[in-house]
């Protein structure tokens, strides 16, 4: 077999890669994936920040959450206490419904409004997140920070009524289209079965299959946009229906 000058040339720009490969660190490689951002980002990259953070701004940006409880929380609601009340998502809810929607009883009630139908621009949110009764600092979110939580809230809130049922969880999906999107995508990380990763224990399990069942409107969010503070990708530059097609067929996984 005779090689080129041009399959040699690629064969050593393969090697040479492979060597790079090896030598990266992998903790800063998955840092900069989890915590940074592209030098030149998507709209998508953005929106999907933006939920990220609307789901856990501490843990998105790796810095610690306050200890104390949110002094807008409901006095009414005891369950809940210190950073997880400084939360978006625990007061509007990951149907964005607020006290709309599935938060607007048990024990995530809070009688607080939904933001579904957002239309304000980066710095009518900023303002807002800057006085009560949100009182958020810049040192917790910076003003690049509130900027993609704009962005999240003007084009990234997704109407789940249209594709879960408000009173059963049941999710309108294509299955045949989920399996293939989580076969080829999803399970690199969460396996075939969805069980790979488990968020509980050995008598109560958290795997996809769980939480799917448990919570959609919780999964569909992270479905979207990704989970803070991990590697997790997100289908954001995948069409809607497609990250419920996904949904759907999660919940057809094991629960335990």
């Amino acid at each position: 077999m005779t090689i080129t000058g041009k399959a040699l040339t690629l064969a050593v720009c393969v090697l040479a890669q492979a060597a790079a490969a090896q030598e990266r660190d992998d903790e800063s490689y998955h840092a900069d994936f989890i915590f940074g951002a592209p030098a030149d980002p998507s709209e998508a990259w953005k929106v999907t920040r933006g939920g990220r953070l609307y789901d856990n701004w501490y843990a998105t940006q790796g810095t610690d959450g306050p200890e104390d409880t949110h002094t807008a929380w409901p006095d009414s609601n005891t369950k809940q206490k210190g950073s997880t009340t400084w939360r978006c998502k625990w007061c509007h809810g990951w149907d964005y419904r607020g006290a709309e929607g599935k938060y607007g009883s048990g024990s995530y009630q809070t009688g607080i409004a939904g933001v579904l139908g957002y239309s304000g621009d980066a710095s009518a949110l900023e303002q807002a997140l800057r006085s009560e009764p949100h009182g958020y600092t810049e040192e917790m979110i910076p003003t690049e920070q509130a900027q993609y939580i704009a962005a999240f809230l003007a084009g990234g809130l997704d109407d789940m009524n249209t594709v879960i049922d408000f009173d059963t969880g049941d999710v309108t999906g294509d299955l045949g289209n989920g399996a293939a999107v989580f076969q080829t995508t999803c399970a690199s990380c969460h396996g075939f079965d969805g069980r790979a990763l488990n968020w509980g224990d050995a008598d109560e399990p958290g795997f996809v299959g769980t939480e799917a069942n448990a919570n959609p409107w919780e999964v569909l969010h992270k479905i979207r946009n990704g989970h803070p503070g991990v590697e997790m990708i997100s289908l954001r530059s995948f069409d809607f229906q497609t990250a419920a097609d996904v949904l759907a067929y999660t919940r057809t996984l094991p629960e335990k």
